[in-house]
């Protein structure tokens, strides 16, 4: 396939700024990927459709303050540092993105805190992407919490508030997974009620963690997908998490992957059988249609941009036309799209 086939132009008033309130109050489109058929519904009601011994997976990665503002030695420019990944706690060595780009060099110092650490350019990788060794040899993160503005995508535009750090996370986001430059966007729909209420009801919670990085901000740059080549992610699944997966699609149950990183995983973790194994390491799984997925029967995912990776995935799981189909009828009835919008399940 070609990745022009799967543009379209999303109206900017589509694009939600702010969370639904509360959670579960958005809207959720159900599409049938066998008939095109299409419901809508209240995301809540996803409760009725679970039944007992089902399984719902979860990536309990969380998210960072990984957007830092400083200045740039001896010119005092500001400069704004998106932290991606940590490559070396040892060396303290980073992946970022800078802006602007053009004034950052291999060599520069850029400051941070009221001059109480600084990091140092070491490496280019991308046009905009820099490697860089910080200063400080205490624990990083902490700082990164007190100084550090939550990752919006530039689609929002607006400056992220403290609220934030609450709605541009999920409620199950486990804090020894705070690596994550942005939340898996479909798990943002759920409540605590409504987990406990899934348990209640005898649903099977599964999670693994995949560290979402720069991956979710890429644009495919070429025509034909066989060339696109993903960004690393790592990602852990459990031998707990596995068994649970393991067992439900065992008695004929159906396994929910809740966003395109828990199937990205999922799909990386394959045994020869369809069974799930205990997994950990890197993936540059690139998901796009024709594809036979082995483990995930449905997805619960969002609306998301023309031509994107996470898009390609739902035409994956979902079938082209039928996506394109259920996209035209959710511009027509206001949905709300991407990060912060309304829900997709897919089955």
């Amino acid at each position: 396939m070609k990745l022009s086939e799967f543009k379209y132009s999303l109206p900017k008033n589509l694009i939600a700024k702010f969370p639904a309130d509360p959670r579960d109050s958005s809207r959720m489109m159900i599409l049938d990927k066998e008939t095109g058929e299409i419901e809508e519904k209240q995301f809540s009601a996803i409760l009725d459709i679970f039944k007992r011994g089902d399984c719902i997976v979860l990536n309990e990665t969380k998210v960072f303050p990984a957007r830092l503002f400083g200045k740039k030695e001896k010119t005092n420019a500001k400069i704004e540092v998106m932290l991606l990944r940590e490559l070396k706690s040892e060396e303290r060595i980073w992946d970022v993105l800078v802006e602007p780009a053009r004034k950052v060099r291999i060599g520069n110092k850029i400051y941070f805190d009221n001059n109480k650490f600084y990091c140092e350019v070491i490496d280019n990788t991308t046009s905009r992407g820099r490697t860089v060794r910080f200063s400080h040899e205490g624990n990083l993160f902490k700082i990164i919490e007190r100084i550090g503005e939550m990752p919006l995508p530039e689609y929002i535009k607006r400056d992220p508030n403290e609220h934030d750090k609450v709605t541009y996370q999920t409620v199950f986001a486990n804090p020894n997974y705070l690596c994550s430059i942005a939340p898996p966007s479909a798990g943002l729909h759920f409540t605590p009620e409504l987990l406990k209420a899934l348990e209640d009801k005898g649903v099977k919670i599964a999670k693994l963690d995949l560290n979402i990085g720069q991956g979710i901000f890429e644009n495919i740059e070429v025509e034909d997908l066989t060339k696109h080549r993903m960004y690393s992610e790592y990602f852990e699944i459990s031998r707990e998490s596995a068994e649970t997966i393991n067992k439900s699609l065992k008695n004929k149950k159906q396994v929910y992957a809740v966003g395109t990183s828990v199937l990205r995983a999922l799909e990386s973790s394959v045994l020869t059988s369809g069974a799930t194994k205990p997994n950990k390491g890197w993936t540059d799984k690139f998901i796009y249609p024709p594809y036979d997925f082995k483990v995930a029967t449905a997805f619960i995912t969002t609306f998301h941009p023309p031509a994107s990776p996470s898009l390609l995935v739902s035409a994956a799981f979902g079938g082209k036309e039928n996506i394109f189909k259920a996209y035209k009828r959710a511009m027509k009835s206001e949905y709300r799209f991407l990060a912060y919008g309304d829900a997709l399940l897919i089955r």
